[in-house]
């Protein structure tokens, strides 16, 4: 137990002085290349992410960044956002988040999510998988957080609404679907390479009336399914191969 707390602390002091490294980190810092499909912007130190406009039978349109927030951001950030909708009462937000050398544009949702209003409900709020199909099926893990938040009515008056809120993260060759494992990984990578990872905050978000978190959560699941092919270049392990690999690690 003794070597197993020791073990850790190494760990932890090798992640933070690695994070204090990436914090200090010049704009002249090798990147690797983003895991999601991205194109130039003129005059720009962003880049143009790109998300898929049509999804299964959803209609989606583009909603441009507010000036504030890029203002507020390190200039080499990048955003991507859409939302898709299938009627009014029907929709869901697809947003990305691409840092550039300054890793602090990778906020936690556990953050700000409170700071719009939300409540996150622990119990009900887990690590998942989704089945993705390409370019070979593999499980992508993920991170579910279940939401509500109290909201007026048109008449004035005061109604519980919820949101499910699933979101993960990407590099080159590379995915994550928790903020101690995107750091756990930055940092390994730094160490060994000299390279910052490019990582990028992906979240796909659905809001219901109470009890309605499960449906919202299964159209989630299919429309990540259908969308992250589209965009997305890193992939997890192979199904197959996966399976094999905990198969022989049993033995």
């Amino acid at each position: 137990m003794k070597q197993n707390r020791i073990i850790l602390i190494v760990a932890l002091l090798m992640i933070a002085g690695a994070a204090w490294e990436i914090k200090g980190m010049s704009r002249h810092q090798t990147l690797t290349k983003p895991g999601i499909i991205t194109s130039p912007i003129a005059n720009s130190q962003r880049l143009e992410i790109y998300l898929p406009v049509h999804v299964l039978d959803y209609q989606s349109k583009a909603i441009p960044m507010e000036q504030a927030v890029l203002d507020k951001l390190p200039q080499d950030t990048s955003f991507g956002t859409r939302i898709y909708a299938r009627s009014q009462d029907d929709f869901l937000l697809m947003n990305v988040v691409l840092m550039g050398t300054d890793r602090t544009s990778i906020h936690k949702p556990q953050i700000c999510l409170p700071g719009q209003g939300w409540n996150i409900d622990n119990g009900h709020s887990s690590y998942e998988t989704v089945r993705i199909e390409k370019p070979h099926p593999y499980d992508l893990q993920v991170n579910k957080l279940v939401c509500s938040r109290d909201v007026r009515t048109e008449g004035g008056n005061s109604a519980k609404q919820s949101c499910v809120f699933v979101y993960w993260f990407i590099a080159d060759n590379d995915l994550a679907a928790g903020h101690w494992s995107l750091m756990r990984k930055m940092a390994t990578h730094l160490l060994w390479t000299g390279e910052l990872e490019r990582w990028a905050y992906v979240y796909c978000m659905g809001v219901c009336p109470p009890g309605g978190e499960d449906e919202t959560y299964a159209r989630i699941k299919k429309f990540i399914t259908a969308a992250v092919p589209q965009f997305q270049l890193a992939a997890g392990a192979p199904v197959g191969e996966l399976a094999a690999r905990q198969t022989a690690g049993s033995h």
